[in-house]
């Protein structure tokens, strides 16, 4: 039997690719990252030509936990000869298939990655204390077993599809997969686009660009009482700070709940230059006469139908702060309804080693992990409930590798800062508690 590796790493997004590129060059690591896709795909379906990453270049694969690393993105431009460029063009945010042609060319360059290799199950040995991972080598077409002392997890979050839109028949589309349905989408006499964050505006301004030479209608369908930007002010950039998560963690579990609501337009709002080009691209298609499209805010989505004969959708709706419904009907249909977290079926062996809060939730322990041991299995992402904004901030993401990489050699490789932030979170330390009256 081979000696087990230190971790294995089950899903290739791009906080498990930094992981690797952070553990790449220690050689008292050894870890394996097993992804189930045959190369690495990040959003292919929404790289748009346009769209940009909404965080700085600098929140790389690497960069903020190691500048010098070969991994990090000016590296990646100066390789492929667009370093000069990029400088000319003034602009932090990197192209999002920029990024995502960054991750695969950073992803090629790793002995560690696996791809096609779909997980099937994990069980815990408990006379070796190793995790047994199963695998199916999709190009082989052999299953394979791999064994290490921790895991951790990068699986991210499948599409979201409303429960009224599920298996309605037709040809609607989340919004992943927008880019291979974009040509069929505009044959249609009409598209509705569902959502309220950065991806539906997003839609909604590529097919407004293209409305006239199509002649359909379009419609963009939101919940939220206005176009909410991002916020991305510089000291509401500050809840990204180990300082935040130090605060955010130790809030009583109900305080954060409530908090991950309040705090959704820091994350999941829209950017304020695409809200400006939306309105400019309005002016202009309006100039001569009224452009076929809507925008409805307000407006939640209660129901859906599909009239197979007619090839067409009917949206059940309800404008909330008058209380009313009415319908829609449409023959295209974009849900640009977000992502949610699930549990993967491969844990079910090992879910009592894992801990749960209240809610049936993962009990992400300050250091990522979610084992009751608290050094076992660590988790990527899927903890904005006791992590906050900071879960799913790419920028973040070099922060916690090297606070992952500090809990798995027992020191600090890659320095983890303290404090980065001017402000304070909670009470000051050293104040004195007020008298009640």
């Amino acid at each position: 039997m081979s000696t087990p590796h230190d971790f294995i790493a089950i899903g290739l997004g791009p906080f498990n690719l930094g992981l690797a590129c952070l553990t790449e060059p220690i050689d008292e690591l050894d870890g394996v990252f097993l992804e189930s896709k045959p190369d690495f795909d990040w959003h292919s379906g929404m790289l748009l030509e346009t769209s940009t990453l909404q965080t700085p270049f600098m929140s790389d694969l690497v960069t903020l936990a190691d500048p010098t690393s070969p991994y990090s993105f000016l590296n990646y431009l100066k390789e492929s000869g667009h370093l000069y460029s990029f400088y000319i063009r003034e602009n932090f945010y990197p192209l999002r298939s920029e990024y995502n042609d960054y991750c695969r060319w950073a992803a090629a360059r790793l002995s560690s990655v696996r791809f096609s290799h779909a997980v099937t199950s994990v069980e815990y040995d408990a006379a070796d204390e190793v995790y047994v991972v199963h695998a199916d080598d999709l190009a082989a077409g052999e299953r394979r077993t791999f064994r290490a002392k921790r895991l951790v997890l990068g699986t991210g979050t499948p599409p979201y599809v409303p429960e009224s839109c599920r298996g309605l028949g037709g040809d609607l589309i989340h919004n992943s997969r927008y880019l291979d349905s974009k040509d069929t989408l505009q044959s249609k006499d009409s598209i509705t686009v569902v959502g309220s964050g950065q991806s539906a505006a997003e839609i909604y301004y590529d097919l407004l660009q293209d409305i006239d030479a199509h002649g359909y209608e379009l419609t963009w369908v939101t919940r939220s009482p206005r176009f909410f930007p991002l916020e991305y002010t510089k000291l509401t950039l500050e809840m990204t700070s180990p300082e935040y998560v130090d605060y955010y963690h130790a809030l009583p579990e109900t305080t954060r709940d409530r908090l991950v609501t309040s705090q959704k337009n820091l994350y999941k709002g829209i950017n304020s230059e695409l809200i400006d080009e939306i309105f400019d691209l309005l002016y202009i298609k309006n100039r001569r006469g009224p452009c076929p499209t809507r925008l409805l805010t307000n407006t939640a989505l209660t129901g859906t139908t599909y009239d197979e004969a007619a090839g067409a959708y009917t949206l059940g709706l309800r404008q909330e702060e008058q209380g009313t419904d009415f319908a829609l009907t449409t023959q295209g249909l974009v849900l640009a309804t977000g992502y949610r977290y699930e549990v993967p079926q491969f844990l079910a062996p090992v879910t009592d080693r894992i801990a749960w809060d209240a809610q049936g939730r993962y009990d992400v322990a300050r250091n990522h992990s979610i084992d009751h041991g608290g050094n076992g299995i660590f988790l990527q992402n899927a903890a904005a409930h006791t992590h906050s904004i900071t879960a799913p901030d790419l920028g973040m993401g070099a922060y916690r590798n090297s606070a992952i990489i500090r809990e798995m050699l027992g020191r600090e490789v890659y320095p983890v800062e303290k404090r980065i932030a001017f402000q304070e979170f909670g009470v000051p330390a050293g104040a004195k508690e007020a008298e009640t009256v």
